[in-house]
């Protein structure tokens, strides 16, 4: 996961999910959660918001339409982060939807939506709100998560960030191809290619699981980061070069 920023939607869609709120707050209580699910699945209700959404999820998401929570897959579904199931009157609030990928959306998080014991405060990260960064450490180069809250450990577990093997291979890969990133731009940089280098950074980040690269810039100045970065002296190097991380940041 890395930090998003909530985009604005189109006039048409934000108008129709104020209107379908408003039947969803005119429905008795008990009836709330049916006439929201309902509303949300009519052909109708659907074509009026749902490419508008689609549309504007997808320019927030990471890397080509990336899935808002694994940042592996394509994203394909709009997730309620508070599930409609418990929040009915959030089902058509733009700040309550994400873009997340099919198993993400129903295999992995279905309706969980875990708060904290002490204030009933969420313990999913909603990344438009949230940096993950605070929440989760990746630990290189073995690319399994770690909690840093309670928030961190309820991502790893509701999606199975750690547990879900094709992840942590392909963050394996990520790494190494980040590190071949940063190695690349410093090269064509050194040869005034800055064309060059201005493309390597774009790929750099429209790669799937673009949380690999942000994690390694972000731990760059952890105070252990030489223990996190032990035997890739280069790449720390790399990743504290305040030119290299101008170019890399400015588009994260």
């Amino acid at each position: 996961m890395i930090r998003l920023e909530r985009a604005q939607l189109p006039s048409d869609t934000a108008t129709y999910l104020k209107v379908y709120t408003e039947l969803v707050e005119q429905a008795s209580e008990a009836d709330r959660k049916e006439t929201a699910a309902d509303l949300w699945t009519h052909t109708t209700v659907r074509r009026r918001v749902r490419d508008g959404l689609m549309v504007t999820l997808a320019d927030m998401a990471p890397g080509h339409q990336r899935c808002m929570y694994c940042g592996d897959s394509q994203g394909t579904d709009i997730d309620h982060f508070e599930p409609k199931s418990l929040a009915p009157l959030r089902t058509f609030e733009w700040l309550n939807h994400l873009l997340a990928c099919a198993y993400c959306n129903s295999n992995q998080k279905r309706n969980s939506f875990p708060r904290s014991e002490a204030d009933g405060s969420p313990l999913l990260i909603d990344p438009t709100l949230q940096d993950p960064l605070e929440h989760l450490r990746l630990v290189l180069p073995v690319c399994t998560y770690k909690g840093l809250t309670p928030q961190g450990d309820a991502c790893i577990a509701v999606f199975g960030l750690n547990s879900r093997g094709v992840l942590v291979d392909g963050r394996r890969t990520a790494y190494g191809t980040a590190k071949q990133s940063v190695e690349l731009w410093r090269i064509a940089t050194d040869r005034g290619q800055h064309d060059k280098a201005a493309e390597i950074v774009r790929l750099a980040w429209n790669r799937p699981l673009a949380d690999v690269l942000a994690g390694m810039f972000h731990q760059a100045y952890h105070h252990a980061a030489a223990l996190l970065f032990v035997g890739e002296e280069e790449t720390l190097g790399l990743l504290r070069d305040r030119d290299l991380r101008a170019a890399f940041l400015s588009r994260a």
